[in-house]
């Protein structure tokens, strides 16, 4: 039943002890670990040396990575007259393309922490804005928010973020003159009013000629505040011929 052990010879296997995965000892897995160590130690400062090249590479290129981003954004020959002294930002409200609404609303959390005055032109509230600024720049496709700082033009989202984070937009801003604290009395912060001729309505009636459509107010039957808009005198002068004509 069991087979004969003096009749055939077993072979013996011989470890090869020249491969360096066999260990006799404890003090080879122990030198193999130091090896191990010692290498991943020197991979390692290597790694870290070669990011603190970079560091300082980038750090030497920041004074010419900020003249060139001044010097590129800002466009002389693009300007608005009559807005010297604050700033202007065309973007929308409309939460339709979700990239659009983030980029605007960050640019102007943005400038809204300067404590400036700022002309903020909502395109979905009126459509004329979207003409005018086609006029301004001379493109038809156009990307928002847009920004001007003292009547010049300093480019979009991403070139007012990167002026930000550099430090140069606060330079920029700082030579305006600051803005009025509070919320604007005569919009409650809206920045567009009822049109005092339709009342919203955008429809005038008179005996001549009957219904005809109103040409003081947007397609929402709106108008921009006086007030949020720097032009005081001519929201007197709609209060008094809407009282004359009332």
């Amino acid at each position: 039943m069991w087979r004969p052990w003096g009749n055939k010879k077993m072979p013996l296997r011989i470890h090869d002890t020249s491969s360096p995965f066999s260990c006799s000892s404890f003090k080879d897995i122990q030198h193999l670990c130091t090896q191990d160590s010692s290498a991943s130690s020197k991979r390692n400062a290597n790694v870290f040396y070669r990011v603190r090249i970079v560091n300082s590479l980038l750090r030497s290129w920041g004074p010419a990575r900020t003249w060139k981003i001044t010097d590129s954004v800002s466009d002389p020959s693009i300007s608005i007259p009559g807005a010297e002294k604050r700033v202007v930002v065309y973007f929308t409200s409309l939460q339709v393309v979700r990239s659009t609404f983030e980029d605007c609303k960050t640019v102007r959390s943005i400038l809204h922490g300067f404590r400036v005055s700022i002309d903020e032109r909502d395109l979905s509230m009126d459509s004329r804005f979207l003409n005018e600024l086609r006029g301004i720049l001379g493109q038809s496709n156009l990307t928002l928010p847009r920004v001007f700082i003292g009547g010049r033009y300093m480019g979009g989202a991403e070139e007012i973020k990167q002026l930000h984070e550099i430090g140069e937009l606060k330079k920029i801003v700082e030579r305006l003159p600051a803005a009025e604290p509070g919320t604007c009395v005569v919009c409650g912060g809206y920045r567009f009013l009822l049109c005092n001729e339709c009342n919203g309505s955008r429809k005038l009636y008179t005996q001549k000629s009957g219904f005809k459509t109103c040409t003081a107010c947007n397609e929402n039957g709106l108008i921009r505040c006086p007030s949020c808009s720097c032009n005081f005198l001519l929201f007197f002068f709609v209060n008094i011929k809407a009282k004359i004509l009332g």
